[in-house]
């Protein structure tokens, strides 16, 4: 895997992360909404921490589609996985959110689980022969 490769994975951990983060900060200043009060969503969007958290998750979802467009999904997630620790020292310094102990430990173990992700390929067998073969289109056919 080349450097710009990981660069993505570092973008969709980085957008993902800010962006959620900012969405929880957004609407914890909104407060509760419900779908059954449209305008409530709606208003919530004006939230300048929410616009922004926004503009970072679709920043998150160009880097995903980028790396989905070169490695499998079941590489792309884990390797991404990351994320979780980065969400989770946000939320607690810049939030000041608790996280349990238990939730600490959650986050160890999936982060240590990447470990075994990233060490595997980052495409399957299949070739992707300019843009036209996947899997889904060759399922079911004999070499």
């Amino acid at each position: 895997m080349n450097f710009r490769k990981y660069l993505v994975l570092a973008g969709i951990i980085f957008f993902g992360s800010i962006g959620d983060s900012l969405l929880s900060h957004g609407m914890k200043q909104v407060g509760s909404i419900s779908l059954d009060h449209l305008g409530s969503v709606v208003f919530s969007v004006l939230n300048p921490w929410i616009a922004v958290g926004i503009l970072f998750l679709l920043g998150f979802f160009a880097t995903y589609m980028t790396a989905l467009s070169w490695a499998d999904l079941t590489y792309v997630l884990p390797a991404t996985a990351f994320g979780y620790v980065f969400i989770a020292v946000i939320a607690r310094f810049l939030l000041h959110e608790h996280i349990s102990p238990v939730r600490w430990l959650g986050i160890v173990l999936i982060t240590a689980g990447v470990g075994f992700v990233a060490g595997g390929p980052e495409s399957s067998s299949t070739k992707k022969t300019g843009g036209t073969e996947s899997a889904l289109s060759t399922a079911g056919t004999r070499p």
